[in-house]
């Protein structure tokens, strides 16, 4: 008879150890979830970040925009040489600073002495346009028709079918057939690469600047670009009559590049017309953890700038990428901490209620002398056993989630709002045109599921934390059992 008791007695405490684990097991593998794929959410949008404004950059300086002046804002024009012949190609380029907003590039040592600043680089990024295109001049005849008295010429620009008045020339046939294209040049600090805008790529084919080439009239191509352009190393470009010879092709190390062409800085400073100017000031910071006091003392002391870290351009990404990101660190942590909270709670009871079934176990303990605290640590002890269970079954499900994520590598995409630096519109803050640059592009991330030893820790100690408090309720009853509720038990 005690036999077939004592059987049923461990199956129930079984029963009751394996609900209480898994309950635990399941609370912890949902934050373990969740954690995984934040971080992952995280490195995604520093991926993003970084295309926008260079790796190991804390914060950029430009300058502060300023509303336009009335009537300054005017569309792009071009200038062609005339010419005598019937049919000629004409090729015309216009080069603008991005945003028409640059900084002197004396600011450069400025900010970098400025406290917290490890270093500091300027850059100049430049919107180039360029023009070409045949031109057909219009042939003119003479014209004996009488008419009105007061001349008129009618069709088009370019040439059209006319009529003038008696003696005036005709003209026919005129036309023209050209091509607008639009690339971005950024012109960076060749002795300090660590910085800027190609900082956020590779050399693949060929080499990057040198330290004397800091007047050279050599380029690096994005990879994009170089295939656009069936460009590679040895190949020349003329870009307002001057001609640079391409020595290496850069790969972003993620995303796409928004610029197509590196040039040494003072080539482009020549280019745009801006002999010691930057449109963007790089800066790192001495101490990560720093970077909004340091931002605080650049715009403090130079006056005219602003300051934008990746927490500002942060706001600028939007599509899926951010949903899923705002869904994990808002909804999702919320239900891993109520997931957490009921398992404790479930844990808690079946606990207390497999002491309450345990009576004539505790009671015949203390009538034999043992004392409540020895009670309550066998209590205890046996929920810290059942938490550590559930711990370490919910860190290999959390594991394996984590690894379902990162297996499948489910694609988001990034929206990106324009970045520091430029204005928004077209080249030189105008709105439209040819050359005008678009203020947005969409990224798509890889989403992975990383799973750090802080999070493994995290586990370990909500597990521990689990059993303890399933343990505390489950010994403070077991506590308040006396030697006569056995005996009761027993009749």
């Amino acid at each position: 008879m005690f036999g077939i008791y004592l059987k049923r007695e461990l199956s129930r405490r079984k029963k009751a150890a394996l609900v209480i684990a898994m309950g635990l097991a399941l609370g912890i593998a949902l934050v373990i979830t969740v954690n995984s794929v934040s971080a992952g959410m995280n490195q995604a949008q520093d991926k993003v970040l970084k295309s926008l404004y260079g790796l190991g950059t804390d914060m950029t300086v430009t300058k502060a925009q300023s509303a336009p002046k009335a009537g300054s804002t005017q569309g792009p024009s071009f200038k062609f040489g005339a010419t005598s012949s019937t049919s000629s190609s004409q090729s015309s380029d216009r080069v603008n600073t991005q945003g028409g907003q640059v900084l002197a590039s004396s600011l450069v040592t400025k900010v970098g002495s400025q406290k917290g600043v490890s270093s500091a680089v300027g850059a100049l990024t430049l919107n180039v346009t360029k023009v070409d295109g045949s031109f057909t001049q219009g042939k003119a005849k003479s014209s004996t028709t009488s008419g009105s008295s007061s001349g008129s010429q009618q069709g088009g620009p370019g040439g059209g079918t006319g009529s003038s008045s008696t003696g005036q020339p005709q003209v026919q046939g005129g036309g023209a057939n050209f091509n607008v294209n639009s690339y971005s040049v950024a012109g960076i600090d060749v002795t300090n690469q660590t910085l800027g805008p190609l900082s956020t790529s590779k050399i693949t084919t060929g080499k990057t600047f040198t330290t004397a080439q800091t007047n050279a009239k050599v380029a690096v191509v994005s990879k994009s670009y170089s295939k656009t352009k069936k460009y590679k190393v040895g190949s020349t470009f003329s870009i307002s009559g001057t001609k640079f010879t391409v020595i290496g092709i850069a790969t972003p190390n993620s995303s796409e590049s928004t610029i197509d062409v590196y040039l040494p800085l003072k080539q482009a400073q020549t280019l745009g017309d801006s002999k010691n100017e930057v449109t963007t000031i790089y800066v790192k910071a001495t101490d990560s953890k720093q970077i909004s006091a340091v931002k605080t003392t650049i715009q403090k002391n130079i006056s005219g700038t602003t300051v934008t870290t990746s927490a500002d351009l942060a706001s600028t990404v939007s599509g899926s990428l951010s949903t899923a990101s705002n869904l994990a660190t808002s909804v999702g942590k919320w239900l891993s901490v109520a997931v957490l909270i009921a398992a404790f709670l479930v844990a808690a009871l079946l606990t207390s209620s497999a002491v309450s079934r345990r009576v004539r176990e505790f009671g015949t303990l203390k009538a034999l002398g043992w004392p409540s605290r020895k009670v309550t640590r066998q209590v205890v002890g046996e929920s810290m056993v059942n938490g550590l269970i559930g711990g370490a079954l919910g860190i290999g499900l959390g594991l394996l989630a984590a690894y379902t994520v990162t297996a499948i590598s489910p694609k988001l995409t990034a929206q990106l709002g324009s970045t520091g630096g430029g204005a928004q519109g077209g080249p030189g803050g105008g709105q439209g045109g040819p050359g005008r640059q678009a203020t947005s592009s969409t990224l798509e991330i890889a989403l992975n599921a990383p799973v750090s030893l802080t999070t493994i820790a995290l586990a370990v100690g909500l597990a521990v934390t689990g059993g303890l408090i399933a343990g505390a309720m489950g010994g403070w009853r077991a506590s308040r059992m006396r030697p006569a509720d056995a005996l009761r038990s027993v009749s």
